[in-house]
């Protein structure tokens, strides 16, 4: 399998995880609505953020869900990357702070979660640092 493919298979199977993982949560926020209000209020301190969390949570999804298509898809993939991360990086602090939680097993669930979605971030910025299958040397001739 030539790197191409290689980084066709990466591109499909990361951004198809965000396009399902983000329809769940436009579709049914439920929960995550709740898990995400302390966080989105910290951040109203800093950037004009709606104030229906709601909708904030919904808007994360679709970005989700289309930067994980374009991913998915190549197409744009390091744009799709960065917004991902945007994306991901409030998520998993809003939803897995398990500096907050004081029950040990439910601390030790919520820190696999968390470490998972920054291992998560760092593939996502290999992605946007990638210079779209040319290498190195190519460029440099």
């Amino acid at each position: 399998m030539n790197h191409h493919r290689v980084r066709a298979l990466a591109h499909l199977l990361t951004g198809s995880t965000y396009v399902l993982l983000g329809y769940d949560a436009f579709r049914a926020p439920g929960g995550r609505v709740g898990l995400a209000a302390p966080t989105l209020a910290a951040m109203r301190r800093v950037a004009p953020i709606p104030e229906d969390d709601e909708l904030v949570v919904r808007g994360n999804a679709a970005v989700q869900v289309l930067a994980g298509a374009a991913l998915a898809l190549s197409i744009a993939p390091q744009p799709a990357a960065i917004a991902l991360v945007g994306s991901l990086v409030p998520t998993t602090v809003a939803g897995h702070g398990f500096w907050a939680i004081e029950d040990p097993a439910d601390r030790k669930v919520q820190k696999v979660q968390f470490i998972k979605n920054m291992a998560l971030v760092g593939g996502l910025l290999a992605i946007a640092a990638s210079a779209g299958g040319r290498s190195a040397r190519r460029r440099s001739t």
